[in-house]
């Protein structure tokens, strides 16, 4: 939602910008995943409750952002947005980073993928080949939202909608 969003305000290159720091956090789990994190979460259950009690409080902050958002002001809202198009591409990098790094479902989601894809005695080529397909997805899909919402067409919706209210 991020990369629509950034692409339909700020446009193609900012959102490519935030979908790099989201593919490459997504890697980073992915070759965690692989390399054995879900052994270490099964070793230690403690260790999956607490990532399950920091996801839930991860989701309870998007929801009280995603409220204070909906009750914002027109005009405010208006002004963060510009604020935001002066934000630099490496910031975005780093935010599209962090949100991926610190977002508990793309860690739990990975170690699913993975268990699913590898049974206990893969080898390094099916582990490369898993890895691989996940990251040519995660670009596909990344990029695809920040092209796609970043057209005209898109971007008309969005004023469309403003002059509705």
């Amino acid at each position: 939602m991020r990369i629509m969003g950034v692409a339909m305000h700020q446009g193609r290159r900012p959102a490519l910008m935030l979908a790099a720091g989201v593919i490459s956090g997504s890697f980073f789990w992915g070759s965690m995943a692989a390399t054995g994190v879900s052994a270490i979460l099964t070793q230690y259950a403690q260790a999956l409750g607490i990532l399950k009690l920091l996801g839930g409080a991860y989701l309870l902050f998007l929801a009280v952002k995603a409220g204070r958002s909906a009750l914002t002001t027109d005009k405010r809202h208006e002004m963060q947005t510009a604020a935001a198009r002066q934000i630099t591409g490496f910031s975005l990098y780093k935010r599209g980073l962090l949100m991926h790094l610190t977002n508990p479902k793309a860690l739990l989601g990975w170690i699913a993928t993975m268990t699913l894809g590898l049974g206990p005695q893969a080898s390094p080529a099916k582990v490369a080949v898993i890895l691989a397909g996940c990251a040519v997805l995660s670009v596909t899909i990344f990029c695809s939202y920040a092209v796609i919402f970043s057209t005209a067409p898109m971007i008309a919706c969005i004023s469309s909608s403003k002059t509705m209210d």
